[in-house]
């Protein structure tokens, strides 16, 4: 999403530095207001609207896939109920589907979880200090060469309830820059989406700097199901999504309600 402004392909009278963090971070430090723009969990977001401006383009959605929960070899869904999840962050959006999932599925039994950076919980899983894990990011492409089981794609039960894609994560800006800045950020930001969408090889080779060690072909399946079309622009379908699973959320007691206001 971001290499055509890392490359010069953007014009803007603006500076841009890429800061790279995992998703709990940022999310933490868009309560605080920290950075202009940021990608955060559309879980965040309900904190953060009166700070930020949601924007059509950055958003990444599941379409039928999304986090899943993974466990033991051997491990049942009934046993959840009795054991500790291994969770990427409180306020990623995978953890407030993962709340509507268990309600939805096991009532007010009580979610038992700790929170484990997302790239160690499956590695955490295998040395046998959680059952059973949330995963994330490219876990979901790796988790059975890693000898883990599925129990639940939370992409799959979303689509299948509602018809919707699962909303992920967003890009924002500060309201406070003022609309002028606010609308040339949210030009920039579409710029470089539609320069990578454009220039997927030179994109990806980019991308592939902070790939964690995945390789070429499982880098380049990981950025299909996460930055395509609906990256470039939400549409209706994406905006209803994130406006459904806040309110199904707010309504669950998890989240506060939100007004949802998409600029452009």
């Amino acid at each position: 999403m971001f290499w055509g402004l890392a490359n010069g392909q953007v014009e803007s009278q603006y500076e841009f530095e890429h800061i790279l963090r995992d998703i709990q971070t940022l999310n933490e430090w868009a309560m605080e207001g920290r950075l202009e723009s940021t990608a955060i969990s559309v879980h965040a977001f309900a904190y953060v609207a009166d700070k930020y401006a949601l924007l059509r383009h950055g958003g990444s959605f599941g379409w039928n896939y999304g986090p899943m929960i993974v466990c033991e070899k051997g491990f049942s869904k009934e046993e959840l109920k009795s054991t500790v999840i291994a969770i990427p962050g409180k306020l990623t959006s995978a953890f407030l589907e993962l709340n509507l999932w268990w309600k939805e599925n096991f009532g007010d039994a009580e979610l038992k979880f700790e929170v484990v950076p997302f790239d160690q919980i499956i590695p955490a899983i295998q040395e046998g200090k959680y059952q059973a894990g949330l995963i994330i990011h490219e876990g979901q492409l790796t988790f059975e060469r890693d000898g883990l089981h599925l129990i639940a794609d939370l992409g799959v039960w979303w689509k299948n309830k509602t018809g919707l894609p699962l909303p992920l994560g967003v890009n924002v800006v500060r309201k406070d820059l003022g609309s002028e800045i606010v609308a040339d950020v949210s030009r920039c930001m579409r710029e470089s989406i539609t320069a990578g969408l454009s220039n997927r090889k030179q994109a990806l080779d980019y991308a592939l700097q902070f790939a964690r060690g995945m390789d070429p072909a499982t880098s380049d399946e990981f950025v299909g199901m996460y930055v395509n079309e609906r990256t470039l622009d939400m549409g209706d379908e994406g905006i209803d999504a994130i406006k459904l699973l806040l309110k199904e959320g707010a309504k669950a007691g998890l989240v506060p309600e939100v007004a949802v206001e998409v600029v452009d």
